[in-house]
This record gives structure tokens, sequence and C-alpha cells, in this order.
């Protein structure tokens, strides 16, 4: 290729990645590098975006170099700055996060040398390669670490048909925030909240708010519920709307004691599949 001098290429703009973060039963999917920069430091699967390439093409063509593995699925989480090293160069990135999720069997190729997945509260930032991967370890130690053996007891106590599942808890905290209560290290109540734009107004849906049946009368559910009003003013919302079963008859007096009022109007539910 013909060197090029030009001006625009001293401007330090970032050079797109993409990074796939795999979850399972809250532990997250690290390959260690065989090959410089960090040679030896545990990383997550991900590389550079090639000409004419999407972010979500990208990132399909790394798992598939990197996993050996075709069948995938991604939601976007984040972008995050960084910095690159290629040799002795250093140059700003741009890392597009995605929650990643994949069917079949791992095989690694010669870029990295083995693969584990993780308990995500134990892993020391130090350890992995690259400021960008750092930041959204931290973030995800902050938002995603769950005991998902308690998560399923809760949400079994409020529908015991309902099937928990660990990929739709992800995404529902990507889509908006979840309040958790704890007694010690026990987790003992949760509610949900996610925004949604509607042509009249700027809304919030509140869903899935339990407290443990051990645990109630003692006031932490109205702790949650009003955890998840302060991120809805704090968020600009107009309206928080919310749904409970008549025989709830202690859920809905906390309702009409924070303020809610009852709205009166047919709730209908029409199922997709």
């Amino acid at each position: 290729m013909e060197k090029i001098n030009c001006e625009i290429c001293a401007f330090k703009n970032p050079k797109a990645t993409v990074t796939a973060i795999i979850i399972k039963n809250n532990k997250i999917l690290l390959l260690k590098r065989n090959e410089e920069p960090f040679k030896g430091n545990w990383d997550l699967p991900g590389g550079y975006m090639q000409e004419d390439e999407t972010p979500d093409q990208t990132l399909k063509r790394e798992i598939k170099e990197e996993l050996g593995i075709d069948d995938t699925k991604l939601t976007f989480i984040k972008t995050l700055p960084g910095n690159g090293q290629w040799k002795e160069y250093y140059y700003p990135i741009l890392n597009h996060f995605f929650l990643t999720e994949i069917a079949g069997n791992i095989e690694i190729n010669k870029e990295n040398s083995e693969f584990q997945f993780v308990d995500l509260k134990s892993i020391n930032v130090t350890d992995i390669a690259f400021d960008s991967n750092q930041k959204i370890i931290v973030e995800l130690q902050k938002k995603f670490v769950f005991d998902m053996v308690r998560v399923k007891e809760l949400v079994n106590q409020l529908d015991s048909s309902v099937v928990v599942d660990e990929q739709s808890l992800y995404k529902a905290i990507l889509n908006g925030f979840i309040a958790k209560k704890y007694d010690g290290e026990k987790l003992i109540g949760l509610g949900w909240i996610f925004p949604r734009q509607t042509i009249l107004r700027k809304q919030a849906v509140i869903e899935d708010m339990i407290v443990d049946q051990t645990y109630r009368g003692k006031g932490f559910g109205k702790e949650i519920l009003l955890e998840l009003i302060e991120w809805a003013k704090k968020e600009g919302i107009d309206t928080i709307e919310l749904t409970s079963n008549p025989k709830r008859i202690a859920a809905n007096e906390l309702y009409k004691k924070s303020g809610f009022k009852l709205h009166p109007t047919n709730h209908y539910l029409y199922f997709c599949k």
C-alpha cells in the first residue's frame, strides 16, 4: 500500500471496536490472550470493525473466529471510550458492548490459549486487558451481580408458573431499573421499572414488585416502591403506571398510600405466542 502523508492522519479519531458480554449463571466468559498486547491477561471476546461492517456484524464475525460459534443473539449495552495498542503505537478507541447469547460448544482459535466462565463479582479488573473492558466490568459488577437462585425463589412467590430467564433479567436492567433489598447478603425483595414514550407523555411502568413472604409487613415493599419512584423522577417521567391483583390487599393499600390513584379502565392482555 502506498504511504499517505496528510493532515487528517494526525487527527486522534477513535477506532471502532466491539466486545461480547457473555454471562451464564452470573459468570462471565473470559479468554486468556495468546498475543500482544496484554499477552497472558484475561480479555473479553471481540475485536476491530472492518470497512463496511456494522457493529453487530463485526461481533458476529469475531465470535465465529474466536469461539467457533455461529448462533448468537445480541443486545446492545453501551459504548465506552478507551485506548488501543498496536506494537509501539497507542490510539483512542470507541468500544461497542453487547450482551451476547450463544448456542454451541466453544472452540477457541490461536488468538487465545484458554477460556473460563468466572464469577462476575470476583473479577479483579486489573487482570483484564484494555481499559474500556475494565470500565465495563466495573459497571457490570454494580448492576448485573445477582443471586439467581434467590431471584427465582422470589419471582415464584409472585407467580409459580413463571420460568425465570437469566438473560431476560439482564435485559430488564438495560431497559430500566431494578431496586433490590437485602438482609445482609440475602436478597429479600426487588422491583422493576421501565420507561416508555407514548404520543402523549413519557411514562414508566412498575412490574414484578415482590418481597419475600417471611419479610412482609416490615416496610421493605415501601422502600422498594419509593426507590422506583425516585428513579422515575430523576429520569423526567411524567406518569408511573402499575397493575396489581385485587387480592393483594396489602400491596394495593401501599400503592394508594404512596400516591397512586386507581384508574377506571379495562386492562387487556394479548398473548402473541
